[in-house]
């Protein structure tokens, strides 16, 4: 399982939201996607996840040509977008069952009850998806997000406007979700990505200014991510 950026861009207008960005990701890792607002992150994953073109490059995932062959793509892709958009009217085991019929799951109530367990969602299968707290609608949008079992899941924000309790339930979840997916993250909260990622890409100005396994990224500087960061988006 590989995903493999080549000299990506997209623009909007006169503004140039993603500027040449190449990157080589493989399975196992877990991988945080860093930069300020309006670096081209959100565009990327979403570029990536097939929903928007780009105007120059090209994406490959697993050899296969996201834009050319964009269905084979997103079969094994999972993406939660910042957003979250759920159908809030629906309970939370009847959204897994509709999600289930347009994967065209099989086994529906046993790929059901092992997504309520990995994601802590238990208490709430009954309950109507609008009565769910901030962190137990993360945890069904990332149960959207993988009911399909994805070989390549893109988070966008996960644990924004969580509590801390929240954060460690969530932080778990995408590290065990790496057991059989590569995991790319974009999040704003830096001690997450200390905490949980292997591997760390940052975009500056839509143009990657930073790929590097943590550790490495870490010992080069001889200080913490925050003054990182603060170095490479200045």
């Amino acid at each position: 399982m590989s995903l493999v950026l080549n000299q990506l861009s997209k623009s909007y207008g006169d503004q140039v939201a993603v500027d040449h960005v190449s990157f080589h990701l493989k399975q196992g890792q877990v991988v945080g996607f860093l930069g300020p607002n309006g670096a081209g992150k959100s565009t990327t994953l979403k570029m990536i996840a097939g929903y928007i073109s780009p105007d120059s490059g090209s994406i490959e995932l697993n050899g296969i040509p996201i834009h050319q062959n964009s269905i084979e793509a997103k079969k094994i892709i999972g993406y939660l977008p910042e957003s979250n958009a759920l159908y809030e009217q629906l309970y939370v085991k009847e959204y897994l069952q509709f999600l289930s019929s347009i994967h065209r799951i099989e086994n529906v109530s046993q790929r059901i009850s092992e997504l309520i367990e990995q994601t802590g969602l238990g208490l709430m299968q009954h309950k109507k998806i609008g009565t769910l707290s901030k962190g137990y609608k993360q945890r069904l949008g990332i149960a959207a997000a993988i009911i399909h079992q994805p070989k390549l899941v893109l988070l966008d924000e996960p644990t924004s406007g969580l509590d801390p309790n929240q954060l460690i339930e969530i932080r778990a979840l995408i590290q065990s979700l790496s057991n059989d997916a590569l995991i790319l993250f974009s999040t704003h909260i830096l001690q997450e990505v200390t905490a949980i990622c292997d591997r760390v890409l940052v975009l500056h100005q839509g143009k990657l200014v930073a790929d590097e396994p943590i550790g490495e990224l870490l010992e080069k500087h001889n200080t913490n991510l925050e003054e990182i960061f603060k170095l490479l988006t200045h």
